[in-house]
């Protein structure tokens, strides 16, 4: 006779609550777990574990059960709490564990780069620090190229700078900086970095070329300039400081981190073609060798130990994928944090989703844990620290924290908060940035949303860069946007569900456009409604006059016609169908130079000509456009002064003349 099974209380958890759920399964179906084995490849001992509530069984086990018990129609539904089980589950290990890992800091990095404080745990790259090395002591501009996710920054920040602070004893390069700077170019790389390219006086006082003399400048993510600098004589002052310190005299060294997917832009400037060609410095993958350092020694440095299967299932996973350093970094540092003891095991890589899944995994499961709401912002939020390729990869966007400001603060920085500590963002000096570019092609979720919203993300982002320059300009009405492009903006986001995605500072900047369309608008229809009032005044007095002075009345109506293609003139920029009227009018009453140079000027002239091209030839022309030509009512309106002349004259070659 089989024992009874412990008692089990649904409400301790979620594993409590799934087994709860397999043993009324089992009771419903009044069979042993003997009869349940008999139906499954699973013993009766491995049956009646996943009902104990002790910890949480295998998918494969979870569906042999159902199925056993003969629910075989809700594999699905089981499949779908099953996951939602093991999702409660490592959140509740990750809670847990939250508190000690300030107190055991992690031995790799996950998305984010290596700065130089963790130098100590920066393995598997010696070799080509030092030709880096031996490069930068060569060469006052060099350049790191290479893929994303090769590693570029890391060497930079890691890598070099460690080494040219604290030169070892086989150090060769005879560099010893004055001063060593770093920065990435963001939007308004001279306005924001122009003065780290001016040495320090103690720096240039020395009159001999001495390499101790020099500072080291390193630029990262050098294609920032090409992504995020929309200016383009702002690029090229940048580049100009660049490439300014390939003189002697500079005392500068510059060090540039370039993706390779933006090779062809720096091609295009002859300068930097010539720096990539004497002095580039391609990262490549890591051998084998190095591989092992990188994923064992950071461990090691940690009294922790690696198991040998999992460094050999690594070694393989990345030597097939391209970029594939920070997935690796990442996939370590999930398992580091369901370590069984000091052991990083292949049992936890595989469980965290192994090197292509772990990055996905970690997102899904924050955003699985998030409410509608929350849901929402964190779209918003990581969509804001994106730049859409056009014709370009897409790329990271380091964005300033207030341009966040589109929902409440608790309930933005909470967000951020929770994407911080799934190390899916950055916080950095008051900018919030991805922790790496792998995160946009690694987690499908967010490649779905840039795809979906790309059109609207790239006038956003273009949006943005606008409103933060009027602001900085103290909102002058010149750099609001006006035709084509505001139109594109207000049709966007005009709906109330898009002008949530804009910050205050936007909102305002659009919503001053729109404002000074109208104004311009109601100051042109003004405009032709004084002008036509002062022309009809005009032709009244006119008529008066030549009422009391018959004699010279046609020299009245050749300054009427005078004025009027003077008027005619003035209107042509800013209502060219009124000008165009009142130019055929002013010919019609008088032909002369000035009535015949309005006339020739209302449009293009044809491109090939049978005939001379007269006022007479423009005008029969003009009068075949509907509209262009004053009816007779429309005369007796404007110019009630000037006898009316029909629409289309004679082809003799001149116009009406006055009458006498």
């Amino acid at each position: 006779m089989a024992r009874p099974e412990k008692p089990l209380d649904p409400g301790t958890g979620p594993v409590a609550q799934f087994a709860d759920g397999l043993r009324c399964l089992r009771r419903e179906a009044r069979l042993s777990y003997r009869a349940l084995a008999q139906r499954s490849s699973y013993s009766p001992a491995t049956l009646s574990q996943a009902a104990a509530g002790e910890k949480l069984p295998s998918l494969a086990v979870t569906l042999a059960y159902v199925q056993a018990c003969g629910a075989g129609t809700d594999l699905a539904g089981w499949e779908a709490r099953w996951h939602q089980a093991e999702q409660a589950v490592r959140r509740a290990l990750a809670s847990v564990r939250t508190g000690t890992e300030a107190d055991a800091p992690a031995p790799y990095r996950g998305l984010a780069r290596y700065e130089p404080t963790d130098s100590a745990l920066f393995f598997g790259r010696s070799r080509l620090t030092d030709q880096l090395l031996a490069l930068v002591g060569r060469e006052r501009v060099s350049v790191v190229i290479g893929p994303s996710g090769s590693g570029k920054s890391s060497l930079l920040r890691a890598g070099l700078l460690p080494r040219l602070q604290h030169p070892g004893p086989t150090d060769t390069s005879g560099l010893r900086p004055a001063g060593l700077r770093i920065c990435t170019p963001g939007s308004r790389p001279v306005s924001r970095h122009g003065a780290l390219f001016v040495p320090r006086e103690s720096e240039a006082a020395g009159a001999a070329e001495r390499t101790g003399d020099d500072t080291v400048l390193v630029i990262d993510q050098f294609e920032e300039v090409f992504t995020l600098c929309s200016d383009v004589d702002e690029r090229e002052a940048f580049v100009g400081l660049v490439l300014a310190a390939r003189e002697r005299g500079s005392r500068l060294r510059v060090v540039l981190g370039v993706r390779a997917d933006f090779y062809s832009h720096c091609l295009r400037h002859p300068g930097l073609t010539e720096v990539l060609r004497e002095a580039a410095l391609p990262v490549g993958p890591m051998s084998t060798d190095e591989l092992r350092q990188a994923i064992t020694k950071p461990a090691v440095a940690h009294g922790l130990v690696v198991e040998r299967a999992l460094t050999a299932r690594l070694v393989a996973d990345v030597s097939a994928e391209p970029g594939g350093l920070p997935l690796m970094s990442h996939a370590l540092l999930e398992t580091w944090r369901h370590r069984t003891g000091r052991t990083l095991t292949l049992e936890a890589y595989e469980a965290t989703g192994a090197l292509d899944g772990a990055v996905a995994k970690t997102a899904e499961t924050l955003y699985a844990s998030l409410d509608d709401r929350q849901a929402l912002l964190v779209r918003r939020v990581l969509l804001r620290l994106i730049t859409p390729g056009d014709g370009a990869p897409d790329t990271r966007r380091p964005t300033p924290r207030s341009e966040l400001d589109f929902g409440h603060p608790e309930e933005i920085s909470a967000v951020l908060e929770q994407l911080v500590r799934a190390r899916l963002i950055t916080l950095d000096d008051g900018h919030i940035d991805l922790a790496h570019e792998t995160l946009i092609r690694a987690w499908p979720r967010l490649n779905s949303w840039i795809a979906q919203d790309r059109e609207r993300l790239q006038l956003h982002r273009q949006l943005s860069d606008a409103a933060r320059t009027w602001q900085q300009l103290g909102r002058t009405t010149s750099e609001l946007w006006r035709g084509a492009r505001l139109d594109a903006a207000r049709a966007v986001f005009a709906p109330p569900s898009r002008q949530a995605d804009l910050t205050p500072a936007e909102s305002a900047f659009l919503h001053a456009a729109l404002r000074e369309r109208r104004h311009a608008t109601l100051r042109t229809r003004a405009q032709a409604v004084a002008v036509g009032l002062l022309v009809g005044l005009t032709l009244l007095a006119s008529a008066l006059a030549l009422r009391h002075h018959p004699a010279d009345r046609n020299e009245r109506l050749r300054t009427t016609a005078r004025e009027l293609a003077h008027t005619a003139d003035s209107l042509r920029p800013s209502d060219p169908a009124l000008s165009a009227r009142l130019g055929l009018a002013a010919w019609s009453i008088a032909d002369l130079p000035e009535t015949r140079a309005a006339l020739l000027a209302i449009g293009a002239p044809p491109t090939r000509l049978t005939t001379p091209f007269t006022p007479a030839a423009r005008a029969a022309e003009l009068c075949g456009r509907d509209g262009v030509a004053l009816t007779r009512e429309e005369w007796q309106q404007y110019i009630p002064s000037a006898p009316y002349q029909p629409p289309c004259p004679g082809a003799a070659g001149r116009g009406p003349t006055p009458d006498p």
